[in-house]
């Protein structure tokens, strides 16, 4: 169901460094965080979307994230942008 809703969302951003600059920017309806990405990459953007009381989903895999994304390589994190 995850993976699905990332696939049908009109507007991702793919990547912990502009998925923390749009939670920052008050953009996001949702974000979604690899369980198998490293820890110390992902943390920033755990810490912002609990800041901001943004829903967060975790998924299984950053290689069927990425995917869900339309791109070749795995994805730590993505966010939903309204």
């Amino acid at each position: 169901m995850s993976y699905e809703k990332v696939s049908q969302a009109k507007e991702v951003i793919v990547g912990t460094k502009q998925t923390v600059k749009a939670l920052k920017n008050g953009r996001v309806k949702e974000v979604f965080v690899a369980k198998d990405a490293n820890l110390e990459i992902i943390q920033k953007v755990i810490q912002a979307a609990t800041e901001l009381q943004t829903p967060i989903c975790y998924v299984d895999s950053m290689k069927k994230l990425g995917k869900a994304c339309n791109i070749e390589v795995g994805a730590s994190a993505v966010a939903i942008i309204s």
